[in-house]
């Protein structure tokens, strides 16, 4: 690897890459950062779950019996919305200590700094525990590239532990709520809308369901650390003409649960509630992770966060859901913590960027991570 190379610099370059997802098109990203990687001394392995939907896991080190640290983050972004940027999005400007660009909280600020930090330490980790890296395409569309590595029996290999360089403000997060997201769809029969009664209104089938999940009940405990499970409706559509009985209704059901539910019991409970009416369909389906903060590898992370950020962290949790959904069970249910420079609030955000000190305290904070799990 070259001394010259730099994480800032690296995002920016990463933010050149137009990765938003639909359609993604990961594949050139993928290869430069593999091309890094195996310049690195890395060894590397790409996987496509589509064309073009490249994802790569690359390894260095990992001296027998033992389990590498996994660091783990996705390229592809999402669509720049509708607004007007006052920046090029795929420019990586720089201007008042932010980098601006689509993608550089959410996440290439993270994946560009673990790749730098590995990179830095290559000669320590060969002779270690190692680690992997997991760069995963199809993430914003509900952890895609993760699941489908997830499926590939040998493809992640083993692991004792997982960072997600996801924004966190560089704040270590211990875990997130799943995410059920379903279409709820109704059926009726149309007709003319001055002859009601010779139709059948799938829009009021869909207004009694709506009335219905307002007051479902999850019928779980309290999770002490992620709270309740939620339920919202987020959308509802219906009908083609304001002149016509409507025969399809369709809404949308944004879940989150805790770890210890079951998804497909949570959807079996949904349709009994709901009857016979109505149709569920999912769209999005991963679970939450969770880690105990007592666990030794967890502490020893907030010690080491507490030393670079100045105080000790406070116990906390993301309020999305990211590709430890998939990795996480994948690789045994290992403790799992959520690190990364990025500021959530940016993410998906127009004008969104990374503030640049955070993208090089990442840098830091990794590569210490890495050093001691590299250590034992």
């Amino acid at each position: 690897m070259e001394k010259s190379l730099d994480a800032v610099e690296l995002t920016k370059t990463l933010i050149g890459f137009d990765t938003i997802n639909p359609p993604g098109n990961e594949r050139p990203c993928a290869r430069h950062l593999g091309r890094l990687l195996e310049d690195g001394g890395a060894s590397i392995s790409y996987y496509e779950f589509a064309e073009t939907r490249t994802s790569l896991v690359a390894r260095i080190g990992g001296a027998i019996g033992t389990k590498p640290l996994c660091f783990t983050g996705h390229i592809d972004t999402v669509p720049l919305g509708a607004a007007s940027w006052s920046v090029d999005p795929f420019a990586g400007e720089i201007s008042d200590g932010k980098l601006f660009g689509r993608g550089s909280s959410d996440m290439k600020g993270g994946v560009a700094a673990f790749v730098v930090a590995v990179l830095q330490l290559a000669n320590e980790l060969k002779d270690g525990t190692g680690v992997v890296l997991v760069i995963t395409a199809g993430e914003e569309t509900g952890c895609e590239g993760a699941y489908h590595l997830a499926g590939l029996g040998e493809a992640l290999g083993e692991a004792g532990a997982l960072v997600v360089a996801e924004p966190s403000s560089n704040q270590p997060w211990i875990g997130h709520k799943g995410a059920l997201w379903l279409a709820a769809r109704t059926t009726g029969v149309t007709a003319h809308g001055s002859m009601p009664e010779k139709g059948v209104n799938a829009v009021y089938k869909a207004a009694r369901a709506i009335s219905k999940l307002e007051d479902f009940d999850f019928n779980v405990a309290r999770n002490a650390i992620l709270g309740k499970p939620t339920l919202n409706v987020g959308t509802v559509h219906g009908g083609l003409n304001i002149n016509s009985v409507p025969d399809l209704a369709e809404i949308s059901i944004d879940i989150r649960t805790t770890p210890d539910q079951d998804h497909a019991a949570i959807r079996s409970h949904l349709s009994s509630y709901l009857g016979e009416e109505v149709e569920l369909e999912p769209i999005v389906d991963v679970g939450g992770v969770l880690t105990d903060p007592a666990d030794e590898w967890m502490q020893e992370v907030f010690d080491i966060m507490g030393g670079i950020i100045g105080a000790r962290p406070e116990i906390q949790t993301a309020t999305y859901f990211t590709d430890a959904s998939a990795l996480e069970p994948a690789y045994g249910g290992v403790p799992t913590v959520i690190l990364g420079p990025g500021e959530a609030a940016m993410a998906h955000q127009t004008d969104e960027y990374c503030l640049v000190d955070n993208i090089s305290q990442a840098v830091e904070a990794y590569t210490e991570i890495a050093r001691r799990w590299n250590a034992r």
